[in-house]
């Protein structure tokens, strides 16, 4: 048995080296279980080797990164950026916005499962809360979707398409549950990612996306046709209370909102992504994320 020893506010603790943990960590490359599995077993073969029953996690993190150096250096930045992120003081607070059916809610599942992140937020729920709260004739916008919330502005203006109109009256209603969710994370330290169509590049306080690990993603899907297909799919799940009709009859609001995303992340110069293929997004996701927050000035 090789023991891992720690600190926790000046107190030892120590716990079993697992292959199995180590495989998951190595898996922020995508390098596969099967080759994972293969690097952590030869890791511990080396330690075995070296007559080594007790190590601090620091010297183990050492070990594997040198291994890692030897048969992949790619391999071995990402584990050393993630073992960075990983250990920085700030919490990582992930934002995953985009129009109805591009895969918010599944990319953010991915996401989460490849960072091993356990904190996932839909604004979808963050909006459920808030319809408690307010009353319809209060704020009779949050009521109504993203993609047909213009049908409840009491005064249309004459200088913004209503549609547009409609959805950023919608989303400052549930960007107060979204900053109230972000000040908690970094108050309490807890890497949080939040996923949905009110993630709005521009929307969220200045303040907070300063001096923070916070990082916005968009995204979309570009061909119409294939965005449309997204719906069918969705629907087709029994536990899908939405019908597939109500979706198509509001597609053209729902493409409009797509476009105003995209403005918005364009002038906010935040990373769009084409949500084609969920492994090339889940990979530029990870890499963007490792890059951003990963190497050793993230420690500060």
């Amino acid at each position: 048995m090789i023991w891992i020893t720690s600190e926790v506010d000046g107190d030892v603790y120590k716990e079993p080296f697992s292959k199995g943990i180590l495989s998951r960590s190595l898996n922020i490359a995508d390098i596969g279980f099967d080759r994972a599995h293969k690097i952590a077993s030869d890791i511990e073969d080396e330690l075995i080797e070296r007559k080594i029953s007790e190590i601090p996690s620091y010297e183990l993190a050492e070990v594997i990164l040198q291994h890692l150096k030897r048969i992949d250096p790619v391999i071995a930045r990402k584990y050393k950026n993630w073992r960075s992120l990983r250990n920085s003081k700030k919490p990582l607070i992930i934002l995953i916005g985009g129009a109805s059916g591009v895969g918010t809610s599944s990319m953010a599942f991915e996401l989460a499962n490849r960072l091993r992140l356990k904190n996932l937020i839909s604004t979808d729920m963050i909006r459920e809360v808030m319809r408690k709260i307010v009353s319809k004739e209060l704020s009779p916008v949050i009521h109504k979707s993203s993609f047909d919330a213009y049908e409840s502005i009491r005064t249309p203006s004459i200088r913004i398409d209503n549609v547009i109109e409609g959805f950023i009256s919608h989303v400052d209603v549930v960007n107060v549950g979204i900053e109230a969710i972000i000040e908690r994370s970094v108050k309490e330290g807890i890497s949080t990612i939040i996923e949905g169509v009110h993630i709005v590049p521009g929307f969220i306080r200045k303040d907070l996306m300063e001096n923070n690990n916070i990082i916005i993603f968009t995204l979309t899907v570009d061909d119409e046709e294939s965005h449309k297909q997204r719906f069918y799919s969705r629907c087709r799940q029994p536990w899908v209370k939405r019908s597939l009709e109500r979706y198509m009859e509001n597609f053209d609001t729902i493409r409009k909102t797509q476009k105003f995303l995209m403005e918005q992340a364009k002038i906010h110069d935040s990373r769009i992504i084409n949500n084609v293929d969920i492994n090339q997004t889940i990979d530029i996701m990870v890499n963007d994320i490792l890059e951003e927050f990963g190497g050793e000035d993230n420690d500060e």
